[in-house]
């Protein structure tokens, strides 16, 4: 049985975080939850990739142009301040273009080149297989059988300059092909939402990019670590990069209260802090959070003991790391608990049902017994047998129905909370 419902709760945590959330707070208000490419579009936006408008407008079915496909693609390869120390050669970029730069950028790192007449068209619209050409010039030589075109109904719309370039991309995994997964349509525009997918495809797999495209300051993927603090948690994944460990949604740390906390004393609103005994560290053995670390949080709400046994519950929220060298880590946070909230435990109430049990049956007992004696002493077994069961169900019946427990946890005393977004401590 707790199997099962370790289990269960397990999966409803992972399916609370299903719908990804934006790190920086926007809301992409034409791009539903069950768009085919939301999960990539939100990564872009997240990543400040790709934006949306004043309004919160993604367009994910509009085409991108040329300078937009550039710009982005600096980003993504962490060259978008690059020095330019190269002369305009295209007659139809000017000074006075707002993308003058990005344009030479890319012209200097040899992204996407310009035309035979010198032109640059950064308005045209980019094909699909144009882009796919980008993304195959800049990623590391492999070797790639073209025969895996013919999987695809359409393979012969593929253009012979560009055979080479999908079998590359898709031994390389990044392309794209919805609605139907057996096109490519090559020569098809490209819409935003395409260029969103295989933007974050390449972004996630920045190791396959040659060294000579990625800006120095470029954040990259060392390893993935592992954190089996609770083994039902949703995410046992730690991502360590050159910058930073990357404590994924999902994970479960232990803290411990560093302060007696009581709910009856306690107040929406008010400042909670934990503290972890020991260093926190991956299987692997990085250290993540060093021991006594203070973690900050606060009373989102308390919900008092109801009648008919139901135990008080309160829910907090941990907002902040502080490490002992003063270094601090944005956190989002909550108990690994059903409904996140923090209550007595199952053991506890049937302490309680029993205590009444018990102490009502010594009454009953008690009065059983007197009641025996006064007319006739010799009937005090009489009492006990009579008394003892109708003072014990009384008090099994007023420990059913009475209000529950408080919610009390002593200093130092260990809780289990999950993180909800992405915890990034930087080195």
């Amino acid at each position: 049985m707790k199997k099962l419902l370790a289990g269960f709760m397990a999966f409803m945590m992972m399916a609370w975080y299903a719908t990804p959330a934006l790190a920086s707070g926007t809301k992409i208000m034409d791009v539903s939850k069950d768009y085919w490419a939301r999960p990539e579009i939100v990564d872009v936006v997240s990543n400040n990739i790709m934006t949306v408008d004043d309004s919160g407008n993604f367009y994910p079915e509009d085409t991108v142009t040329r300078v937009e496909f550039v710009k982005a693609l600096l980003k993504v390869l962490s060259n978008d301040n690059l020095n330019v120390n190269i002369k305009n050669i295209f007659t139809d970029v000017s000074a006075s273009n707002p993308d003058y730069s990005d344009i030479l950028r890319s012209q200097q790192l040899g992204l996407v080149y310009g035309y035979p007449d010198r032109t640059f068209k950064p308005d045209q619209v980019m094909l699909r297989a144009e882009t796919q050409s980008v993304i195959s010039h800049i990623t590391k030589d492999g070797s790639a059988d073209v025969s895996v075109l013919n999987y695809f109904e359409d393979a012969a719309e593929v253009p012979a300059w560009a055979k080479r370039v999908y079998a590359k991309s898709l031994a390389y995994g990044i392309y794209v092909n919805y609605p139907n997964a057996k096109e490519l349509r090559p020569m098809d525009p490209l819409t935003r939402a395409e260029a969103a997918v295989l933007l974050a495809k390449l972004r996630d797999k920045i190791g396959l990019v040659k060294e000579e495209y990625v800006g120095p300051d470029l954040e990259k993927v060392i390893a993935i670590e592992h954190l089996n603090i609770k083994k039902n948690a949703p995410n046992h994944s730690v991502k360590i990069t050159n910058k930073r460990s990357i404590v994924l949604s999902g994970n479960v740390l232990e803290v411990a209260f560093s302060d007696r906390f009581k709910s009856e004393a306690a107040a929406e609103g008010d400042v909670v802090k934990f503290t972890n005994p020991q260093d926190i560290c991956t299987d692997e053995g990085t250290l993540l959070i060093p021991a006594n670390s203070i973690f900050s949080g606060k009373v989102l709400e308390i919900r008092k003991q109801r009648w008919f046994n139901k135990n008080a519950r309160v829910y907090i929220q941990l907002t902040e790391i502080c490490m002992p060298d003063g270094k601090t880590v944005d956190l989002n946070a909550k108990p690994f608990y059903r409904d996140y909230a923090l209550k007595e435990g199952p053991w506890m109430t049937a302490g309680k049902i029993a205590l009444y049990t018990v102490g009502l049956g010594a009454v009953g007992t008690g009065a059983g017994v007197g009641f025996a004696f006064i007319p006739d002493p010799a009937k005090i077994g009489t009492g006990v047998a009579i008394g003892a069961p109708i003072g014990a169900g009384v008090g099994l019946i007023t420990g059913l129905v009475t209000p529950g427990l408080k919610y009390h946890a002593k200093q130092g005393e260990q809780i289990y909370v999950i993180l909800c977004d992405d915890a990034s401590i930087v080195k």
